[in-house]
């Protein structure tokens, strides 16, 4: 055998790096320094090597490399969109399944990731606790091409669960809430949204309402976004809020995607922005608020309390309820062109957001629930049964129920989720009863058409907690 100073410096090299990595702990963060054993190999016995031959310049460089590479993916799988999670530190947002891969990395990304680092940018001071609960009357239609990732590689994989298990893209990422028949939902730390997508649509050869209110949700929650980490760069902090202009955006932008393919639907919106208002401490109304501990007093000595910005068009709603005194303080009224036919958004129809949003600036309360509905909800239920419902299983919770195994009640450790999913089974008990009475029934009936029973449709809510920033 040769010896270890005759052999080729790449050969050398290659070795040497083999062994490291071999021998190294299976922990890349804690990798050592190369073994001193290996200081023979850069003795005076070889002759002298460039810098890129340095064998202990390589193995960093390589440790650096792998380092890079982890982070990134650590970075991507962070941003991407998980479950619904609950805690008071770090709230999620919804998505289809976790499961999918995460999106890549790149600097013109439509979905920014926005850092809540309080020692780098300054965190707002009210955040929502989400939860939501679907029921759809019929399974959803798969999205179309080009709305899809390549087809799974695997040929064992049925035919009828492709659309489940691959990730729905646009613009290269992944589209963001969850479909519900017809519905889409989202839910984040700060806005929530659900779309109506108009069903009719299933009876055209391109009709796709499903994808209509999926990408009206999409578009719009990436709007928000944007103008929020603009406007962090330029000021420091998010300060004015465009509810119009954020829809406008969306609907262009589905306009521009779906025409490309001429897939045609229409969906209803409604969606709420949480965000602050400055609070007079010197007014009485000032005083009340902050005996209740509805306002917050800035570093800079402003007062300041949580204001919602409102999104409305067409028949879905945002209802505001306050579980502790058993009301609601604010609920949209539905938008009609006639009978059962709301305001929409999309193919044929004349409605845009720059004409027919209706946005609406309401203050309100921590510890208020904030209700994003489609029709299903408002259709069998009233008004004061929504309020019944939530203030009663806001207060189940509390008690205990449905916290298996937990000990400790706290609203914002899935209270949401309690309340959405009990808000769904009230009303898909009325909208599967044939001899219920319901809204949708008695406007029927004003109308002068022969109805009975509740209304079967997709069933979506999503409600958020009004809460402090901790």
């Amino acid at each position: 055998m040769r010896n270890v100073s005759q052999l080729p410096p790449d050969l050398l090299e290659c070795l040497a790096i083999w062994a490291w990595r071999a021998l190294a702990p299976k922990s890349i963060h804690h990798l050592p320094a190369p073994p001193s054993s290996f200081s023979c190999l850069q003795s005076s016995t070889l002759p002298s090597l460039p810098a890129r031959y340095s064998l202990r310049g390589r193995l960093y460089s390589l440790r650096a490399e792998i380092l890079s590479s982890r982070t990134q993916r650590h970075v991507c799988s962070s941003s991407r969109l998980g479950t619904l999670s609950y805690s008071t530190s770090s709230p999620k947002t919804i998505s289809d399944t976790t499961s999918e891969p995460p999106p890549k990395a790149t600097s013109n990304s439509t979905n920014p990731t926005e850092t809540e680092n309080s020692e780098q940018k300054p965190r707002p001071p009210y955040t929502f606790l989400t939860g939501y609960a679907l029921f759809a009357k019929r399974t959803p239609r798969p999205f179309p091409p080009p709305f899809l990732s390549p087809p799974s590689g695997s040929f064992s994989d049925p035919l009828s669960t492709h659309d489940r298990a691959r990730p729905k893209l646009v613009n290269g990422e992944l589209i963001r809430g969850k479909t519900n028949g017809d519905d889409a939902v989202y839910a984040s730390p700060r806005f929530i949204c659900a779309n109506d997508g108009v069903g009719a649509w299933s009876t055209r050869p391109r009709g796709h309402a499903g994808l209509w209110s999926r990408l009206i949700l999409h578009f719009w929650a990436c709007a928000i976004d944007e103008d929020v980490a603009r406007q962090r760069k330029e000021g420091g902090c998010f300060r004015e809020p465009h509810p119009t202009a954020y829809l406008q955006h969306a609907y262009e932008e589905t306009v521009r995607v779906t025409g490309e393919s001429d897939w045609q639907g229409t969906t209803t919106a409604c969606g709420a922005l949480l965000h602050w208002k400055k609070a007079d401490i010197s007014k009485e109304e000032g005083r009340e608020e902050a005996a209740e501990g509805s306002s917050i007093v800035m570093k800079n000595g402003t007062a300041v309390a949580p204001l919602l910005y409102v999104t409305q068009l067409g028949d879905s709603q945002v209802m505001v309820v306050r579980p502790s005194e058993k009301k609601f303080v604010f609920k949209t009224k539905e938008q009609w062109h006639w009978f059962d036919c709301p305001k929409q958004l999309g193919t044929n129809s004349p409605d845009t957001p720059a004409t027919d949003a209706v946005i609406d600036e309401v203050p309100i309360r921590e510890g208020d629930v904030v209700l994003a509905m489609s029709d299903g909800v408002i259709d069998n239920l009233w008004s004061h049964e929504i309020v019944e419902c939530v203030s009663d299983s806001v207060a189940r919770w509390a008690a205990g129920e449905g916290r298996i195994g937990r000990k400790e009640a706290d609203i914002t450790d899935g209270g949401m989720t309690f309340v959405a999913h009990e808000l769904v089974d009230r009303a898909k008990q009325i909208a599967l009863d044939p001899f219920a009475e319901s809204p949708f029934m008695e406007h029927a009936i004003e109308e002068g058409l022969p109805s009975a029973g509740g209304k079967l449709d997709d069933i979506s809510v999503v409600a958020a907690l009004c809460t402090r920033n901790q």
